[in-house]
């Protein structure tokens, strides 16, 4: 099995794409997931280290757009009611496909949207979450459609990410019904610790451990249960460490050999 590491946990810190590759190297991981708070400059450097490090998927929005001050992964919402913010979010989505092809990466993943559910008299509805996020669906349905030859042509599957809130989108039963050969789930680890994900039609998986909130540490240091996840992550085919910036490098190291000795 082959680990690779999100740059979202160094993007910051190191300025050079080559400094970001010769660390996940020498720390041992396999391949790279550009995250989100990738920027343009540090792509050249990057491409120059494919040959030993090599990139396995990206995290839209990556690059950074010019547009936008900053990385997140929700910029733009290709799961949103409106059809302008829809229409804009294609655009994004398309470019971060043919940008992941252009690198080498056979995976891209995407925060889809969230469904508004807060109800008068309480913080959460969950009954008008279900019943928003059903409405959902097919106007969604018909942006992948749109997205699937692009997805082919460049020979990218897209992975929808599990959120660790109510609003996420898609849910595990909505995901069932946008599932297929070029769009699949993306299974976080922390983030179904927090609400739970679909483990169906999982494509890829960020490895995150929690101690009860969206903490990304490194795998070890909360409460999840790896051992359990090892067929998800046997059957995946992007595993991706996901610490958040803070994890020290030797944490991280230690994070990488906890994981490795259980699923390998």
């Amino acid at each position: 099995m082959k680990f690779a590491l999100s740059t979202n946990w160094c993007n910051r810190r190191l300025e050079s794409g080559e400094a970001i590759a010769d660390e996940a190297l020498a720390l041992g991981f396999d391949a790279l997931e550009l995250g989100f708070c990738t920027v343009a400059e540090q792509v050249p450097g990057i491409r120059s280290r494919l040959d030993e490090m090599p990139v396995g998927s990206v995290h839209a929005f990556c690059p950074v757009p010019i547009s936008a001050p900053q990385g997140h992964p929700e910029l733009y919402q290709l799961a949103s009611m409106d059809e302008g913010a829809r229409a804009i979010a294609r655009i994004h989505v398309r470019r971060n496909i043919e940008f992941a092809a252009d690198i080498g990466a056979s995976a891209v993943v995407l925060h889809a949207g969230r469904v508004p559910c807060r109800g008068f008299f309480s913080r959460w509805d969950a009954k008008r979450r279900a019943r928003r996020g059903a409405k959902l669906v097919e106007p969604f349905k018909r942006e992948l459609d749109a997205l699937v030859p692009v997805l082919e042509k460049c020979g990218v599957v897209l992975g929808l990410e599990n959120l660790p809130y109510l609003e996420g989108f898609p849910s595990p039963d909505e995901m069932k019904a946008l599932a297929g050969d070029w769009v699949g789930a993306w299974f976080d680890t922390g983030h179904d610790f927090v609400i739970g994900g679909c483990r169906e039609h999982v494509v890829g998986m960020h490895v995150n451990d929690s101690v009860g909130g969206d903490d990304h540490l490194p795998p070890g240091e909360g409460k999840i249960d790896f051992s359990a996840l090892k067929p998800m992550a046997e059957a995946a085919r992007h595993v991706v460490l996901e610490p958040n910036a803070d994890v020290t490098r030797q944490a991280l190291a230690n994070g990488l050999a906890h994981i490795r000795k259980l699923w390998t």
